[in-house]
């Protein structure tokens, strides 16, 4: 039977219909997995169309992954980046949700606190175990949306369950249906997709879940969790590590619509932003994240750099406030005590800082020369340099124009003979054996004492 595909509006055959293969022995990839080595990549060339939604969203796991990799937030630490969050988001809400733990009584007060504020956006949900007293209190919460786990490769239902795949799969309906008679709406997370049978077991399974869904007449979200990092963004990459395969397939195979559909992800291999990305950019409308991503491990994905990917994905930034990143970043900093690396994009403190004097020399001339972007705009962060044996006279004049806010009219260049004199001091510092970068201290104390032997 031919038909016509509503989100395609082409004619096209009707989807293979896939069954559930109730194996005896679990499929543990081994020829990609091997354990003992680094994971292969296998690609088979099959090539999927990109099919980017038309509202694409950002979700938020701070206070749910985000905090099993650090000691708790206090509940009003979470009140007050929860604040940022929707600041950050806009007033169409980009951040649409925030999901919570809901166990301890600092959880609750939490919940309790950001309510207060009576925000629109993030919308708070939470994550609970599979039981039906979870279930009542999500309910006596007030709270419409959790997610509840639904680990989905072999690895979790053979050795961490020891069930069988169909057990598992009559556990997790089960499950689904007493959140429903509890009057709360599951988010699906199936873990570990990326070692799962993806058209043995997650496609047959998403299509039961469908089935119940549409019992039901309530939509159910699925979360297609890359729990230890493995996906990758490659087109023609084979499953189950393909991130645009999946994506597809839970689409064509499952007919789970866009808005439906969120990636989750870890950076176990550096490709969590790009894994996120893909997902977008091959029908999910979500993305789950954490601030500075922090998480599991080597974390989930960064907010913040998928606000930056939304606003280059769409041309837009679409209402959020990038420079709300640089407050969040200040007040894990300040308040928290969370020490971000100095590396790290947009919020680390060198991100935008040059050492070298070639670079600081060019930042003079003209600053889009070594900066990403207008960095005071976007992100109110100046770009600056540090002063080292590297910097020159180019970097330590940068140094003073930036550091005293020198304006048109004030600023000195690299030929003045102060810059010279510091910079005789700067390099008789490292003769002497200095290595490190010269502190904003030190170099303040020299300018004012060079600037008393002018006079």
């Amino acid at each position: 039977m031919i038909e016509i595909n509503k989100k395609t509006n082409l004619l096209e055959q009707p989807s293979y219909n896939y069954s559930l293969q109730d194996v005896e022995e679990p499929n543990l990839y081994r020829e990609i997995y091997s354990y003992e080595e680094v994971p292969k990549l296998i690609f088979n060339h099959r090539r999927v169309p990109m099919n980017m939604p038309e509202d694409i969203w950002i979700t938020d796991t701070s206070f749910r992954d985000g905090q099993q990799s650090m000691a708790p937030y206090t509940p009003e630490q979470i009140a007050h980046l929860y604040k940022l969050m929707s600041k950050l988001g806009g007033p169409y809400g980009i951040i649409k949700q925030s999901e919570f733990f809901v166990y301890s009584e600092n959880d609750r007060k939490a919940i309790e606190l950001c309510r207060e504020m009576d925000l629109k956006f993030p919308e708070i949900t939470c994550w609970i175990r599979a039981s039906k007293e979870d279930f009542r209190l999500v309910k006596n919460l007030g709270i419409k949306e959790t997610g509840i786990l639904v680990s989905c490769s072999d690895y979790h239902i053979f050795k961490k369950m020891g069930k069988t795949r169909r057990e598992a799969v009559d556990f997790y309906l089960e499950t689904i249906r007493d959140a429903f008679d509890a009057g709360v709406i599951p988010r699906c997370h199936l873990e570990d997709i990326t070692r799962a049978d993806f058209y043995g077991f997650v496609v047959p399974f998403v299509n039961e879940i469908q089935k119940v869904s549409e019992e039901a007449g309530v939509a159910i979200k699925i979360r297609a969790c890359d729990t230890m990092g493995y996906g990758v963004p490659y087109s023609g990459a084979a499953l189950p590590r393909s991130v645009a395969g999946i994506i597809y397939g839970l689409q064509h195979y499952s007919r789970v619509p866009s808005e439906c559909l969120e990636w989750h992800g870890h950076n176990d291999f550096y490709k969590g932003v790009a894994n996120a990305s893909c997902a977008w950019l091959y029908g999910a409308s979500a993305v789950n994240t954490s601030l500075l991503g922090i998480g599991e491990r080597t974390g989930n994905v960064p907010l913040e750099a998928m606000v930056m990917e939304y606003a280059s994905l769409r041309g837009s930034l679409d209402g959020m406030d990038p420079t709300v990143i640089t407050e969040i970043a200040r007040y894990f900093e300040d308040e928290i005590g969370y020490k971000i690396p100095d590396n790290t994009p947009f919020v680390g403190e060198n991100f935008n800082i040059t050492r070298a004097g070639i670079h600081a020399d060019g930042m003079m001339k003209d600053r889009e020369i070594y900066n990403i972007f207008d960095t005071e705009k976007i992100l109110n962060r100046e770009p600056g340099v540090t002063v080292s044996k590297t910097s020159g006279a180019a970097g330590i004049a940068y140094w003073i124009n930036q550091h005293f806010r020198l304006k048109e009219g004030e600023k000195i260049d690299k030929n003045s003979p102060l810059v010279s004199k510091m910079k005789e001091w700067v390099d008789e510092m490292y003769v002497d054996g200095r290595t490190t970068a010269l502190s904003s201290s030190e170099l303040e104390d020299k300018y004012y004492e060079l600037l008393e032997e002018e006079k």
